[in-house]
């Protein structure tokens, strides 16, 4: 399997969607789908009947997954939506970032 190009704590740029051109961090990376859940990004709302574990019910805001081809990472140098490119430093694999050439971090 190939090396994941975004993965959980990293900052993103949303491409497309009622989202777009905000930016968030990524809480929770779900490879085998293909979708990631950004924080404060694609907030979806559940109307709850009240139960007893729920006594009030309501609504129910969550953040929603949403599929890693409308995010892009955010570059470290300026914090707009670069491709990510794979090199090898001190015989390690690490992301950097296309735009600018700057190691992305984790």
């Amino acid at each position: 399997m190939a090396a994941a190009k975004i993965k959980k704590g990293d900052k993103v740029v949303v491409l497309s969607g009622k989202d777009k051109g905000k930016t968030g961090e990524v809480t929770a990376a779900m490879p085998k789908d293909g979708k990631v859940i950004v924080s404060g990004i694609n907030v979806a709302v559940r109307h709850t009947k009240p139960s007893q574990t729920n006594p009030q019910g309501g609504l129910t805001r969550f953040e929603a997954p949403m599929h890693v081809s409308k995010v892009a990472i955010a570059d470290p140098k300026t914090g707009k939506a670069t491709r990510v490119r794979f090199e090898e430093q001190d015989g390690k694999k690490v992301r950097v970032a296309v735009k600018s050439g700057e190691k992305i971090s984790g």
